[in-house]
């Protein structure tokens, strides 16, 4: 089951935290999330799920800034959240959608326990200028069945910033023809 936006406003400052929160934002089952003014784009031509690769920042000017078709941006939402015994999930808005730009190109899927910023994988089907503030995206909350563990990776928890992929930390140093050696 989803909560509704009377539910997720009633649980906020317990199960759920979003700050800063809007009531403006609050849809009838989901939160509008908005874009940070800063950027991270990769520099390298080919990416190395083993390696750190190199990244540049960007800032989005007020008036805006042009996204290119196939390259890949990561950003973050203004908005921190926390979530306690739901599962949150994040997914672009419509609006957004049908001007051609992937605000989330996977990993939409947050886990119960998840506290910090929500790093954005965003690409253009075609050019589009955006803007630092506006309401990217939505988060919503699923209810969660069963016995969980919270989630408690180092990774990516309590992150301050735009997460690059750090899928390189998961794999066995002494041996880099392993698989990773863990699930996120």
């Amino acid at each position: 089951m989803i909560l509704s936006g009377l539910e997720i406003r009633k649980r906020l400052g317990t199960d759920i935290q979003i700050d800063p929160f809007r009531e403006e934002q609050l849809n009838p089952n989901s939160y509008n999330l908005r874009l940070h003014n800063e950027l991270m784009v990769y520099d390298e031509e080919v990416l190395d799920m083993k390696r750190p690769n190199r990244h540049r920042r960007l800032t989005i000017p007020e008036d805006g800034y042009v996204m290119q078709p196939h390259v890949l941006h990561l950003g973050r939402t203004i908005e921190r959240t926390e979530t306690h015994n739901f599962v949150p999930m994040l997914e672009g808005r419509s609006s957004i959608g049908r001007l051609g730009l992937f605000v989330h190109v996977t990993a939409g899927f947050g886990d119960v326990g998840f506290c910090g910023y929500w790093t954005l994988e965003m690409f253009a089907v075609q050019p589009i200028r955006i803007y630092p503030n506006v309401p990217i995206c939505q988060i919503f909350y699923h209810t969660i069945e069963g016995e969980f563990t919270e989630y408690r990776s180092g990774k990516y928890q309590d992150n301050r910033d735009i997460q690059p992929s750090l899928l390189f930390h998961e794999w066995d140093e002494s041996n880099q023809d392993q698989t990773p050696n863990e699930s996120d």
